[in-house]
């Protein structure tokens, strides 16, 4: 009897998330994922004309030893590209997935509703604080934080809407595959009784 009373408390105290919520770890990772790959993807496709040139610093050099530096040099250099455009690309889109979608749960959790609203507020004072961090001026930074205020709640209004409206219509689409199986299940109970009755009238 305790241990139930127990389990009935801590479960009480669990908030349930509100519908359009999503997972801040999960979406968080996945941008940190597609940052990298962005990033890394960037630099390699960058590293395309540098490549052409050791390509023809390879054929004025008849030397072998001197055309093996001039590989080595260059592959070094290209992964040690590669590996910092994915480190910054990942890092860059993993704090702006983790500020933006942690600031509209917590609206959404504050506010009790979660609507169009905690989307455009989230995307406003994401891209407001990261036209706050960037390395210029302190003019250039106001300019960069209001800019980033208005694009960010311009931006985030249609796509916050959009987003509602499929997850209104996935629940919709829940909820009547839900009655739907409920009432196979009334109607294969009811069967299963028609049966039974059969069975025993015929005995």
């Amino acid at each position: 009897m305790e241990a139930s009373g127990k389990h009935e408390e801590t479960h009480s105290y669990r908030t349930e998330r509100l519908a359009g919520t999503v997972n801040w770890g999960t979406t968080t990772v996945i941008g940190l994922f597609a940052g990298m790959l962005y990033g890394g993807s960037k630099e390699a496709a960058a590293s395309v004309s540098k490549d052409a040139e050791v390509m023809l610093k390879l054929g004025s050099t008849p030397d072998k030893r001197e055309q093996y530096r001039l590989m080595r040099d260059a592959m070094e250099k290209r992964f040690v590209r590669v590996t910092r455009g994915s480190i910054v690309g990942g890092i860059r889109l993993g704090m702006f997935t983790a500020g933006f979608y942690g600031l509209q749960n917590l609206l959404a959790e504050k506010r009790g509703v979660h609507d169009v609203f905690n989307v455009v507020g989230a995307g406003s004072a994401t891209a407001a604080t990261f036209g706050l961090i960037m390395p210029v001026s302190l003019k250039w930074r106001a300019r960069n934080v209001v800019l980033g205020s208005v694009l960010g709640a311009t931006l985030c209004f249609p796509l916050g809407w959009l987003h509602l409206k499929l997850v209104e219509k996935a629940n919709e689409g829940n909820t009547t595959a839900k009655d739907s199986r409920e009432m196979g299940v009334v109607k294969s109970g009811l069967g299963a009784a028609i049966d039974r009755l059969e069975e025993n009238l015929n005995k």
